[in-house]
């Protein structure tokens, strides 16, 4: 991750089903993070986290609920830059994602090698919201 976040490159990455663990810490690095909206986006399970929490990884719809982590819980938090629709049609959804992907390769190539390295800093550093929880349980 240290060295492909000092890529002077426009990375793009894309979450299409579950990205989820060291895989989701990976994927943070890219300058755009565009997602599908039936896919996931993670650092753990909600298995993981309720086993965690309260020791029953029965509790993973629950924990899912709490964690946030669906395209559109993702897009409000500023992680996810697009969602992409989906629909029953493969090839529609792959052409979408073929035009999204473009269009934002078009928009940070007008950026210098620096400044992608920059925008990429930045955009990590400030991904998520803190918020305290008087009680989680």
């Amino acid at each position: 991750m240290f060295e492909m976040s000092k890529l002077k490159v426009p990375i793009i990455t894309i979450v299409i089903g579950e990205g989820s663990s060291g895989g989701a810490l990976a994927i943070s690095i890219g300058n755009k993070i565009l997602m599908l909206e039936n896919a996931i986006y993670s650092i753990l399970s909600p298995e993981g986290y309720a086993s965690i929490l309260w020791k029953d990884s029965s509790r993973a719809k629950e924990a899912a609920e709490k964690m946030k982590l669906t395209a559109k819980d993702l897009y409000d938090f500023k992680i996810v830059d697009k969602i992409i629709k989906e629909n029953e049609d493969f090839k529609k959804v792959a052409k979408s994602l073929k035009t999204e992907i473009k269009k934002q390769i078009k928009e940070l190539e007008k950026l210098s090698g620096k400044k992608l390295v920059e925008q990429r800093y930045q955009k990590f550093r400030n991904i998520g919201e803190f918020k305290e929880y008087k009680e989680i349980y």
